[in-house]
């Protein structure tokens, strides 16, 4: 077994006063903007307010969306930036921002390569719920891409020599007339430190773990759990706002259907699996929705639901193809049936009624054609390899659609459309590019091409200043 990675931040005692780039956030945008700014010649720093270094994306499970790359053609898929575009419009409902989109879809494939160069392989490919095709790229592994992802760009900032604190807040902007020029933090100790800066990058975040915030925007949705980590309150957007920023979106707040939910700690249960063949169950044991709608017609079912709450049905081989549910079996999460009937009386569902809704789904597979629901895609497999499995899941905040109003270059923007001069946002803490609901696969994606977009707009921005 490979050793397992740990990365070491840096001493506080090595904090300095002043650095090219000051980047607030740990996550895959952070990250990858911090690589790529210093790789283009400045000197960033990355501010981290938890212990844990990582944020959201470690707990990402699925993939990462691009189109017309070469992983997909070595798997004989031929995809376009358009269809790509179409998909993700569309499951947005069409409220989506179309420049940031229209970027987004276009500069996925190049960010696939990025990070390839960078020894972070995405190689195997899966799909997701809202997708025509798949386009889901994930290590070949089958490992979780989130944990994946954030050790591999843990490797570059080490081999880079990028310092990274943690336990450090950023508690405000610091601005020279109208121009954002650093931070005012708070250290592990609770002292108070101003650091300067020629820019900042916010990639602190969406706010799925703000009871608060939530229910400013959405009082409907705070008694539901949260799949966020504990640091996802929103600071960045906050942030923003005191400089001048403008919001959008922010009452579009995804709710992930498929979330474990009978722990402590809500896990959610990643789109690969249902992507991988996996059919979801009420409590007779009979399917009720196409498993690979949007998250938000998912959702929307399972809550129609008396119990409002359902199963994930998969065999041993769908569970060879994700290897998540190894991490899910390992802390309890997996129900197991040597045969269905067994299963079923695990789950205390009618066992006539559970193997015949896998028998008639068995006999959809081969044609990839659902008569009962149109489900299209995820019907690679059956569900017939002995033994059994079911995870019991519910409904979960999952991701903010909405955050601080940017264009495609990541500038933060005020209500007039102006670009706050040394401001930039990148990933959830920016609103506008999902509309009213996220595509599973999305989000990493968005994360290392606007983290790359804006690690590249600011340095062309200190440059100027520079010169």
């Amino acid at each position: 077994m490979a050793q397992k990675y740990t990365f070491h931040p840096a001493d506080i005692e090595n904090l300095k006063e002043n650095y090219d780039l000051i980047v607030i956030g740990s996550g895959a945008t952070g990250l990858t903007a911090a690589i790529q700014a210093k790789e283009l010649g400045l000197n960033p720093v990355v501010l981290e307010k938890m212990e844990k270094l990582g944020g959201n994306t470690t707990r990402a499970s699925s993939g990462m969306n691009a189109a017309e790359t070469a992983v997909q053609l070595q798997h004989h898929i031929v995809d376009s930036y358009e269809d790509f575009y179409e998909d993700t419009f569309c499951g947005g409902g069409k409220l989506n921002n179309r420049e940031l989109l229209r970027y987004f879809t276009s500069h996925g494939a190049l960010a696939v390569d990025w990070l390839a160069a960078h020894k972070i392989c995405l190689d195997d490919i899966t799909i997701t719920g809202g997708m025509k095709i798949k386009r889901t790229h994930r290590p070949s592994s089958m490992a979780p891409i989130g944990g994946f992802l954030i050790t591999g760009l843990l490797k570059q900032i080490e081999k880079k020599k990028i310092p990274v604190f943690n336990n450090i807040y950023a508690d405000e902007l610091k601005k020279t007339g109208v121009a954002v020029t650093g931070v005012k933090a708070i250290l592990p100790n609770g002292n108070k430190r101003t650091i300067s800066a020629g820019a900042v990058i916010l990639a602190t975040g969406g706010f799925g773990a703000s009871k608060e915030i939530i229910k400013q925007y959405r009082p409907d949705l705070t008694a539901y759990k949260t799949t966020n980590q504990p640091g996802a309150t929103g600071d960045g957007i906050n942030l923003a706002v005191q400089a001048g920023a403008d919001l959008v979106d922010m009452n579009q707040i995804q709710v992930h259907p498929t979330v474990q939910q009978d722990t402590e700690h809500p896990f959610l249960i990643g789109e690969a699996v249902r992507g991988e063949g996996a059919i979801l169950v009420d409590a007779t044991g009979k399917r009720f929705v196409n498993e690979l709608d949007t998250r938000k017609n998912v959702t929307k079912a399972i809550n129609k639901l008396p119990e409002k709450k359902a199963y994930l049905i998969l065999d041993s081989e769908i569970r060879q193809h994700v290897k998540a549910i190894d991490f899910y079996d390992h802390i309890g999460l997996v129900i197991h049936g040597d045969s269905l009937a067994q299963l079923a009386a695990n789950i205390k569902a009618d066992s006539d009624s559970l193997e015949k809704t896998v028998v008639s789904w068995n006999t959809y597979v081969p044609a990839k054609k659902d008569p009962d629901f149109g489900r299209k895609t995820g019907m690679d497999r059956k569900i017939s390899q002995k033994p059994f499995f079911a995870i019991h899941i519910a409904p979960a905040v999952h991701y903010t659609m909405g955050g601080v109003r940017v264009d495609s270059k990541t500038h933060v923007l005020t209500e007039a459309g102006e670009p706050i001069a040394g401001l930039f946002a990148g990933g959830e803490v920016a609103g506008g590019l999902h509309g009213n609901n996220r595509i599973g696969g999305n989000s990493i994606a968005e994360t290392v091409v606007f983290g790359r977009q804006a690690g590249e707009q600011a340095y062309k921005y200190i440059r100027k200043l520079k010169s």
